[in-house]
Parts: structure tokens; C-alpha cells; sequence
């Protein structure tokens, strides 16, 4: 109202070319706040929207922008993940919002793969068979197995998976090692060879 009223006595006045200039002054200053705020508001409007569809909770396992890690603080400018090695990151909700997110903890189950290869020579129905008995008491139910995926250059890789229930962050790690190690040990007693790279070089 101060503003309308300063225009319209300076109008009156015949004062035009000083309301022009005004004018002109208010649409520049208009022009770079709306560049400085601009990615304020979409941090902000980001915010409000994810508040509403709730992607993600406090202490879900989450992972955006490359960054996976638990979720310790969420407000309207940006969103805090805590990573598996203990860095925290804080990451624009604007880029929160227009990035995949991967959400690990909302079915409130994750699968561990581990990837492993077998020589050329195995009976591959055995080392299936294998494979699934020794990560079958791994897992919180009963849909592990194994299958085969190719054939390598020095054998044919599997991948042998089981699935945990979603808890602490090194749960996923622990998990991941204890099904390394059983694979490892049960193809050990039955004879069943892990190759190593096999490298082939020609002297000429």
C-alpha cells in the first residue's frame, strides 16, 4: 500500500519519469531474487511433497544420488543419510525428489546375492543342489536358491541367493559373508572346484 501510494503522488506530480525508473528498479530486484530463491523454493516445494507421499521414513536404509546410507534427518531443504562407512551426507531435496530412490527397508526384506563360479567339469545339477543346502538356514525364509548365468572365461558362473530380514546396516554385510562362507566350505567337501582366472599367453 506505501508503494501503490509513493507511485500514484509521484504520478501526480507529474513525476513520470521517476516512476519509471522505479518501476524498472522493483522488476530487476523481482528478477534476481527470483534467481536467488530459485533453488530455495524447489528444496522447499520438493520438501512438501515428499512429506505428503513419504518415500521414506527415519531410519530406513534408502539410496539416492549414488549415495546409500540410513536416513537420520529429514526437513523441507534437504534430507541427512548416514552411509554404511559412517559419513553423513546432506542432499538437496530437489535432488532427492528427482532421483530413483531406492527404498531397502520398506518390504521389510532384502535378498543377498553371491555370485560364484564353477569349473567346467562340475556336475551342475550337484553344485545346485549344493549351493541351495548350504545357504538354506542363512535366510529368514525358505526362497533361496541358486541359478546360472553364464558361461565364463575360466568357468560358469552362478549366483546363489537368499533373503534376510531388513535390520541394523552391517546386517546385509554379515549376512553377505557368513553365505560366502558356507558356500566356500560346502563346496569344499564335495570336491567342487572354484577356478581361478585362467590367462592364456602366445610367445611369437
Amino acid at each position: 500500500m506505501l508503494g501503490l501510494g509513493l507511485f500514484l503522488a509521484l504520478s501526480v506530480l507529474e513525476l513520470d519519469k521517476a516512476v519509471t525508473s522505479l518501476l524498472a528498479g522493483v522488476g530487476v530486484v523481482g528478477i534476481a531474487l527470483g534467481f536467488a530463491l530459485q533453488d530455495i523454493t524447489a528444496n522447499f516445494m520438493s520438501g512438501m511433497f515428499m512429506a505428503v507421499r513419504r518415500p521414506f521414513r527415519l531410519g530406513d536404509l534408502v539410496e539416492s544420488q549414488g549415495v546409500m546410507g540410513t536416513v537420520r534427518r529429514m526437513d523441507l531443504r534437504a534430507t541427512t543419510l548416514v552411509t554404511m562407512q559412517g559419513q553423513r551426507v546432506i542432499i538437496p531435496n530437489k535432488k532427492v525428489y528427482s532421483d530413483v530412490i531406492k527404498n531397502y527397508s520398506m518390504s521389510g526384506e532384502r535378498r543377498v546375492d553371491i555370485p560364484v563360479g564353477v569349473a567346467y567339469g562340475t556336475d551342475l545339477a550337484q553344485a545346485l543342489e549344493i549351493a541351495k543346502d548350504a545357504v538354506s538356514d542363512l535366510g529368514c525364509n525358505e526362497s533361496s536358491g541358486a541359478y546360472f548365468t553364464e558361461f565364463g572365461g575360466s568357468s560358469i558362473d552362478m549366483v546363489v541367493y537368499f533373503w534376510i530380514d531388513v535390520g541394523s546396516r552391517a546386517s546385509f554385510l554379515d549376512a553377505r559373508s557368513e553365505g560366502i562362507v558356507a558356500v566356500k566350505r560346502a563346496f569344499d567337501e564335495a570336491d567342487i572346484e572354484i577356478p581361478f582366472p585362467i590367462r592364456t599367453l602366445e610367445l611369437g
